[in-house]
Parts: C-alpha cells; sequence; structure tokens
C-alpha cells in the first residue's frame, strides 16, 4: 500500500471523526473513552498531539519524562486540551490533513486514528461506516507487528476471520466476525469480543 494511500486513508478518517463529533453536545466530551482513565476529549487530544509531533520534538518529551511514556502521553495531550471542549475539537480539525508524526510505520498512524476514534466513538454511540478497504489494510498490518500496541502476540495460536471482507489469518481456534471487531480486539479492547463468534474467542478475550 502507497503511502500517499495510507494518507488519504489517515485523512479521511480525522475528517469522519471531527465531523462525528461536531454533532455531540460539549457536555458529552467528558464521557469516559475505552482507554482507561481518559475521557472522550482527552483521547481527541491524544490524536491531535500525535499529528503535531515529529520524532525529535517525541524524542524530547521523552527525555524530558524520564522516559515515561504515560506521562509522555499525558503531557502531550494536556498541551492540545485547549480551554474546552469546542477548542479541542477545533485543534483536531486543524491537523486532519497533518503529515507530521512521530517515528512511526504509516500503518501504525492509520491505527491510532481509527482504534482511537473507535474508543470515543463507542462509549457516545456512534456507529461509523468505515470503508472495507481501510479495516483490511489495517487489520494486515495489526496482526503482523507489535509496535506501538501488542497486537500480533495477543492473536498468536488463534485463526481470525473476518464476516465482512477479505482479512483472514493464522492457525488454531476460530475467531470470526466484523473486521473492525477483530481490528479492536486485536488491539486490546475486549468489548468488540461481544461482536465475534468461534472457539478463539475466550482465549482472545483474556488476552
Amino acid at each position: 500500500m502507497s503511502d500517499d494511500t495510507t494518507w488519504a486513508r489517515i485523512f479521511a478518517e480525522r475528517a469522519e471523526l471531527a465531523d462525528d463529533l461536531a454533532e455531540v453536545g460539549a457536555e458529552r466530551f467528558a464521557t469516559p473513552s475505552l482507554c482507561a482513565g481518559l475521557s472522550v476529549r482527552e483521547v481527541l487530544a491524544h490524536l491531535t498531539a500525535g499529528a503535531s509531533l515529529n520524532g525529535w520534538r517525541w524524542l524530547a518529551g521523552v527525555i524530558r519524562c524520564r522516559f515515561d511514556f504515560d506521562r509522555q502521553v499525558r503531557m502531550r495531550l494536556d498541551e492540545q486540551l485547549g480551554a474546552d471542549a469546542d477548542e479541542t475539537l477545533r485543534r483536531f480539525r486543524g491537523v486532519v490533513t497533518s503529515r507530521t508524526m512521530p517515528w512511526l510505520p504509516r500503518p501504525a498512524m492509520l491505527g491510532e486514528t481509527i482504534v482511537h476514534g473507535e474508543d470515543i466513538r463507542r462509549p457516545l454511540g456512534i456507529v461509523r461506516a468505515y470503508p472495507i478497504e481501510t479495516l483490511t489494510q489495517l487489520a494486515g498490518y495489526y496482526c503482523r507487528s507489535d509496535q506501538v500496541v501488542l497486537a500480533k502476540g495477543r492473536i498468536r495460536g488463534l485463526r481470525l476471520a473476518a464476516t465482512d471482507g477479505p482479512f483472514a489469518t493464522g492457525d488454531g481456534p476460530l475467531v470470526s466476525g466484523p473486521t473492525l471487531a477483530l481490528t479492536m480486539a486485536m488491539t486490546g479492547r475486549g468489548t468488540y469480543c461481544d461482536d465475534l463468534t468461534g472457539d478463539g474467542v475466550a482465549l482472545l478475550r483474556e488476552r
């Protein structure tokens, strides 16, 4: 997959998320996200931070935080929160077409956008009909990588098969369902196991 295609998909997903959140009342930005301890608004600020930091600024922050990566995440999202929910959303809209990013593979940046987008949408009851090509690309990346989040290791010894697209990988007890649910479960969002079926679901949920 070319970098230009991946960037186009990143931009499209950022724009869709911004549009979805424009319909949400400011008070609902305080809703707990699927990221433990973070609100919807804070996860959105985290996405803005990720699209605002190049590799050198990211490294400088890591050093400043004495290699405490959780502290680094907190520091950077605080920088992007702004005074209120409206400003948080405005700042996110400002990076929709940004190509700035830390030292990560392009598909990992697509993953950040979609996975954290779901961390925001699911608690708010927002359903996004993602292009299956985008989800298939992302699932294919995660099943081969433990970079940024443990995914490849989480599905070791399992066979994953999408019911809405061509994605399939692995051998072992079956886990089947929508590509989005498979992707989110690969990245540790256990609630999406509710959307999956097969003998391997219980083991995946444990992991």
